[in-house]
Formats: structure tokens, sequence, C-alpha cells
């Protein structure tokens, strides 16, 4: 204890809790778990649908239920971690989505595996929202921070490669039920772990009630928004239920933030997002997953038809990009977070990513791995790994720890929207594309395989030509939005324009035990 010199009454003082790292062990093994199974269970779609007797019009559903759930319910996961308490929802999330991917693993018919996948996004919208903020709250020394934020971001940019290897092994060797089973053991260590050794810091709950009007709006406005996303790729931009969808969610979205503002206890502070230097990390993060989404999509579809490689082989061509990711959040962004503005590590980190991703619309029907898609892929990775690890740490510091858990819970949100935008938006410009490359040289084709080989490389190219775009966007967000200094350097610069909450980043009370 220290005392007050004014009052002579004994204040607490950050104390860093001793299991801190052996924490992150855990966190971060959930994180992986999460990311993988975004990726893993797409390489075991088509043995699935098979296997279960699943139509073409309904295999959407085994990726739909679990993004609607997972989307819909983050800020809502979010806010229970922030009432409920961090290490109780994220090891509730952990046990249950074990249970959700038991089920899926054990499913005998479609309607089994969609309500799998909508139970794993549940839990998933409880354990990935707690993660992050339970990071937020153990971690406030700067250059701890850094390293801590490095390796998570590592994790969740590079774990989706991971899956594809991965799945492609269980999915060729073993049999597709396996992408499944092989959440539990990951889940069940992670669980152990996390109650074993996680400590939370004493007060950062919010024990205000739960905002039910805020939980209703937001959920169905999201749910309604992906769900747009979603079927514009199945259906098209102008099918009468997308442009619903989208109207129900603007008007419920509009609702939201209008009765956060008028409500004592909102879902969603309004002052978590109206931070300029978080609402950019929000937006470039969000769009900088549309590229991502514009990598995994076309360069596995890429690999796999035009250059006939096999799921594992596939899965091994991007190691690359998780070895770029990894050196950009750990050997970059971790140690010059502490030295450079963020702006200078995320600007820079989307122009480099943006720079990868312009590699590959060079794509052709015989262009080579090792000359063109390899160095991509390294730009890529090294560019997305220092851009996303100060941005995971920025969306949240300077928050009140009480509004942690929802602070992060918005920058998964942004990233599931992003994602969804990003496959409906570029499978569509995707599609356009190769249609009118057909139409075109249909005529004096020679060959019938070689042309729609070609044709969907020219989609392909069409599309990642507009990730860059986008891209660009985002390190422009980075540039101009994100004004904040070096973190560390007195608890003020932790927010620019500011102040609320953001001594409270760097003095969370922690008592030791």
């Amino acid at each position: 204890m220290t005392w007050s010199p004014a009052v002579g009454t004994p204040l607490p003082v950050t104390a860093p809790d001793a299991r801190r790292w052996k924490a992150l062990v855990f966190i971060a093994l959930a994180q992986l778990m999460v990311v993988l199974d975004a990726t893993i269970v797409n390489i075991a779609l088509p043995a699935a649908q098979s296997d279960l007797g699943i139509s073409d019009g309904n295999k959407q559903w085994v990726i739909t239920a679990y993004a609607l759930a997972f989307g819909g319910l983050l800020l809502f996961g979010g806010r229970i971690a922030d009432l409920w308490g961090r290490k109780r929802t994220f090891v509730t999330g952990l046990l249950g989505f074990a249970l959700a991917s038991a089920i899926g693993g054990a499913a005998q018919n479609e309607a089994m595996m969609f309500g799998a996948r909508a139970l794993q996004g549940l839990f998933g919208a409880l354990l990935a929202p707690a993660a992050l903020s339970l990071l937020a709250v153990m971690f406030t020394d700067a250059k701890e921070r850094a390293k801590a934020f490095g390796i998570y971001g590592a994790i969740a940019g590079g774990g989706g490669a991971v899956g594809l290897i991965l799945g492609g092994f269980l999915t060729e060797y073993l049999n597709w039920r396996w992408t499944f089973f092989v959440n539990i053991p990951f889940a069940i260590v992670a669980a152990a772990g996390a109650y074993f050794v996680i400590r939370e810091p004493v007060g950062s709950r919010n024990r205000s009630p739960l905002d039910i009007p805020g939980v209703l709006l937001s959920t169905l406005g999201l749910v309604s928004l992906v769900y747009g996303f979603t079927r514009a790729e199945a259906n098209g931009w102008s099918d009468a239920t997308t442009i619903g969808l989208f109207v129900s969610s603007a008007v419920l979205l509009f609702a939201f933030v209008a009765v956060e503002a008028r409500v004592k206890h909102p879902l969603l502070p309004l002052r978590v997002v109206a931070d300029r230097n978080r609402g950019g990390v929000y937006a470039s993060l969000g769009l900088a997953v549309i590229g991502m989404f514009g990598l995994f999509l076309f360069l596995t579809y890429y690999l796999q038809i035009v250059k006939g490689f096999s799921p594992v082989k596939t899965g091994f061509a991007f190691l690359p990009m998780i070895a770029g990711m990894i050196a950009g959040s750990t050997q970059i962004g971790a140690r010059l977070m502490t030295r450079v503005p963020p702006r200078l590590l995320m600007g820079p980190g989307f122009l480099v990513a943006a720079l990868g991703m312009g590699l590959l619309t060079q794509l052709s029907v015989d262009a080579s791995y090792p000359a063109l898609v390899l160095p991509a892929q390294l730009l890529l990775g090294l560019g997305m790994g220092t851009a996303f690890m100060p941005a995971m740490s920025l969306a949240t510091i300077g928050v009140e720890p009480r509004d942690a858990g929802v602070a992060s819970a918005m920058v998964n949100t942004s990233q599931q929207v992003g994602g969804a935008i990003g496959t409906a938006l570029l499978n569509t410009i995707a599609a356009s594309a190769t249609a009118s490359y057909l139409a075109d040289h249909a005529a004096g084709a020679r060959s019938q395989k070689l042309l729609q080989a070609q044709g969907m490389v020219s989609g392909y190219t069409h599309a990642i030509w507009w990730a860059v775009g986008i891209l660009l966007v985002s390190a422009t967000i980075a540039f101009t939005m994100i004004n904040t200094g070096v973190p560390g350097v007195g608890a003020a610069s932790a927010t620019s324009g500011d102040t609320d909450g953001a001594e409270d980043e760097f003095k969370v009370p922690v008592i030791a035990h």
C-alpha cells in the first residue's frame, strides 16, 4: 500500500500479477483455437457436405450459422465479460466451444451440424472479447503490453493459415470430423490453465444492469448486416431480401446508437468508440480484414484448382505468410511500439501489405510460386503483423477497466463484419470478372479447361486489385485518424483528444495475494 500525501489514506497501487505470462499462454492458446476454426472448417466442408447429404443450396449455412451467432452476439459477449467477470466468461466460453465442437464432429445430419456451428458462434462471442480484455487489464506496463500483444497479434493473424495446414492434414489423412474434435483438447487445456492461473485485477468489473434494449437492437442489427452480405454473395446485390436486410440493419443500428446515447447503463458506452484513435483502429482493422480474406479466399482456390495443389500442400504454401506475420508482430511491432507512435507502425504496415497484395494481381495460370506467390505472402504477412500488433493494443488502451470487455468486443466485431463484407464483395467482383472474361474469349478458345482456368485467374486478379485499394484506405485512416503518441510516455499519451479513462489504463488497482 502507498499513502496519499493529501489525506493520509491508503491507495491501491498497480502490482503486476506474477503469473501474467503463464496466463498469456492459455489466452493465446484459446485465441489460436478460435482463429483455426475460422479456416479449418472450410477445408473440411466438401467432405462433410457429401457425408451428411447437405445440399448445395444449404452448404453455406455451415459457415453462415457460425458467422451470424458470432458476429451478432460479440457486443453482448463483451458486456457479459465486464459484468460477470472476464475469467469466468473466458472459461465458460472455452468449455461451451468444446461442447459445440463435439456435437459438430458427431453430427449425423445437416440440422445437427448447423446447430453445432451456431453454438460455436455463441460461445466464441463470449470467448473472444474476454480473451482480449484479459490482456488489456493484466498487461498495463508499456513494454510488457507490447510483447503480450505482439504474441497475440501474431496468433490472430497467422492462425488462419495454420488452420489451412491442419485442416488439410486432418481431412486428407483422418476424417473431416477431426476438424471439429481437434478443438476439444485445445479448449480443455486452455480452460484448465485459465482457471488455475488467471487472476483478474480487483475493481475492474462493470456491475451496472444489463442494457436489454441495446442487446436486442445490436444483435438483430449485426445479424441482419452479416446475413445481408452472406445472402448478397449467393443471390446478388439486387435481391429484394438482401436489400431488405441491409435496410433493416441500418434502421436497427441507428436505433441502437440512439438508445445508447440515452440509457443510463449502455451496452456500448459511446465514449468507447467516440475517441478518434479507437475509432481509427476499428475502421482500419475492419477494412484490412477484407484484404486478408482476399488472400485466403482467392489464393486457396488458385493453388488448389488452377495449380493442382493438394489440401496439405496448399496449407504449407501459406507458411511464408505465417513467418512474415510472426516476424512483423514480434520483431518489428513489439520492439518499436514503445519507441514510435502507433500510426507509424500501422500506416506503413498496411502499405507493405498492399504492396504484397499488389504482387498477386500479376497472377497467371503459369505463374511461379517461388518467384511471385512466396514474396507476395512474405510482404503481406510482414505488413499485417506489424500493423495488427499496435492496433490490438491501441483498441483497448485508455479505456476504463470496466469497459475493457466491450472495447475488445468492438475489435472482434469490426473484424467479423469486415470478413463478411470481404467474402461477399470480393467473391461477387471475381465472379463478374470471370463471367466477362469467358464471354469475351469463348469464340477463340482452343481448350475449354484452359479457358476456365484463365477466366478464374482473371476474376481473382480483378478482385485482388480491389483488396489493394482497400488496404490503401486502411493505411490512410491509420495515418490521418490515429494521432496518439508513444505508449508509456505519460498516461495522457494513451489517448489523444479524449482523456476519458486514459489514466485508468496505467493505474488498474491490483491487490497482491
